[in-house]
């Protein structure tokens, strides 16, 4: 599994100053995507709906508002 491509723009084209710590989505070579976010597993886990679940080994990640409409002309629709 690699990285294939950056959805969406950069975090430095969303005015990061470092860009280095800011969320970022990826498609990998698999078809699947990569989030980068701020983990809020604790504080959302029990917000689910109840017909959402998350394995032990999956995470709630929070994406900004701005880095997924962004990403939204990248996203393929298949």
């Amino acid at each position: 599994m690699k990285i294939v491509r950056r959805i969406g723009a950069s975090p430095r084209e969303r005015g990061s100053v470092s860009g280095e710590t800011c969320p970022d989505i990826f498609e990998l070579s698999d078809g699947n995507f990569a989030v980068i976010g701020t983990e809020a597993t604790a504080a959302l886990d029990t917000e689910l709906p109840a017909d959402a679940a998350r394995a032990d080994y999956e995470r709630i990640v929070v994406v900004s508002r701005e880095t997924l409409i962004r990403a939204k002309a990248d996203i393929p629709d298949a």
